[in-house]
């Protein structure tokens, strides 16, 4: 296309923040286009809960703000407007009924991604949204202090008095998630806080950790701490892997670094047996040796652990596996009591963007205002979704985030436009 074409509400990103704002805009009675770059809607979204989708989680708006890492405070307005139970109840209303699974984490009965992007893109059809795929902007333009239209790369301009960008961080970027909306943000005066993976696996290169990849630890605990201060401890499961680890624990951990924090100066360590005491895992191994002097010790340990960490463990207080029990000395038995309860993992630092769950960083929350989305600098310009520098733990509260900023931008997006025409 070349023509411009003139429309009341332009959003920019078609992922579960993009299609809301649109749906909103269009149920108040704007005239909006959807403008997304990949080939379909909702691409990021088919991959979520490993295809599953957690849409959310049944804690209500006060818990899920215990859960966001960034933005806590920000998410208030658009968490009391629409939480957890409004979301559930809408996408019911929208054929798509959801349940409940270990830890409060929602998805749809189907369990499919994909039915959650049909139904909001048979909303967005029924509604008359015009839903444009493959087209890509270039620029959101303005003028003087206000919002003019966006400008595509495929020719042509929309002329509008809103726009919602939409466009998601840097996580996944074969999904299309590359940072346009930081580029728009900053060309239109807003400060964007650098962006960062969160909410990915954690690097190591230790030797013995990459020979025990593919192994799995559940019911373990893992620890950090920086500058003599613990900041992370939590217990549940651990997966090692050809660069590191990854798992619940690992990817909780790599959201939980302080700001500032250097992972060269961050201990982690891995608590083998949380529910024994470290009294009792000496005692424990006591009685074992002393009664088993003819066992080797990696043998002996494979009660405690897997076999693989068993042969790993010895080595890891300068001892050899093959040591007979009854050559264990009070030194060797006291060094492997404290490494079964802290055994030390040196990380180097996280995967990139590419195994990144959700994007830390973004447009700077203090430029926008919690109520509405709306810029603070320009008139009738939105933000929702993860293109704000919002970020949560798994369990369905980044999507829960990114729903409710929608819920929000598109509808102030259609007053400000009803305002202005």
């Amino acid at each position: 296309m070349t023509a411009e074409i003139e429309r009341t509400v332009a959003v920019i990103g078609g992922g579960p923040s993009g299609m809301t704002a649109a749906i909103r805009a269009s149920e108040a009675g704007a005239r909006v286009v959807l403008l997304e770059r990949n080939e379909k809607l909702g691409k990021k979204l088919y991959i979520t809960g490993k295809g599953r989708c957690n849409v959310t989680n049944t804690a209500d708006a006060e818990r899920t703000q215990a859960y966001i890492m960034r933005g806590a405070a920000f998410m208030r307005s658009p968490l009391a407007a629409f939480d957890c139970r409004a979301l559930r109840e809408w996408l019911e209303s929208l054929g798509v009924p959801t349940v409940e699974e270990r830890g409060g984490r929602v998805f749809p009965a189907s369990m499919k991604a994909s039915d959650v992007t049909r139904a909001l893109s048979r909303e967005l059809d029924r509604l008359g949204v015009d839903v444009w795929l493959n087209a890509r902007v270039v620029s959101v333009d303005r003028e003087a202090d206000a919002i003019a239209g966006v400008t595509l790369s495929i020719g042509g301009r929309i002329s509008c008095s809103a726009v919602i960008i939409s466009t998601g961080g840097m996580s996944y970027p074969l999904t299309g998630s590359t940072g346009d909306g930081y580029v728009f943000a900053e060309a239109l005066g807003h400060r964007v806080i650098p962006p960062r993976p969160v909410l990915t696996p954690l690097t190591s290169d230790e030797r013995w950790v990459r020979v025990l990849q593919g192994l799995t630890l559940r019911n373990v605990t893992l620890a950090a701490q920086w500058r003599d201060k613990r900041f992370y401890e939590e217990q549940g499961e651990l997966l090692f892997t050809h660069f590191g680890l990854s798992g619940p624990l690992a990817l909780t951990l790599s959201s939980r670094v302080p700001d500032g924090a250097a992972w060269s100066d961050t201990r982690v360590s891995i608590d083998l047996k949380p529910g024994m005491t470290p009294e009792e895992v000496d005692a424990r191994l006591v009685r074992e040796l002393t009664e088993n002097p003819r066992r080797r010790l990696a043998t002996l340990l494979t009660g405690w652990v897997p076999e693989r960490l068993a042969h790993e463990l010895p080595e890891r207080c300068g001892v050899a596996p093959e040591t007979m029990a009854a050559r264990v000395t009070r030194g060797d038995r006291l060094r492997l009591a404290h490494t079964i309860k802290a055994l030390p993992v040196g990380v180097g630092g996280t995967r990139g963007f590419d195994e990144a769950v959700v994007t830390r960083g973004g447009v700077d929350l203090k430029e926008v205002d919690p109520k509405t989305m709306a810029s603070k600098l320009v008139r009738g310009l939105y933000f929702a979704g993860e293109v704000l520098d919002i970020d949560a733990l798994t369990g369905g509260f980044n999507l829960q985030a990114a729903f409710a900023t929608g819920n929000q931008a598109g509808r102030a997006a259609a007053r400000f436009s009803s305002a202005v025409r």
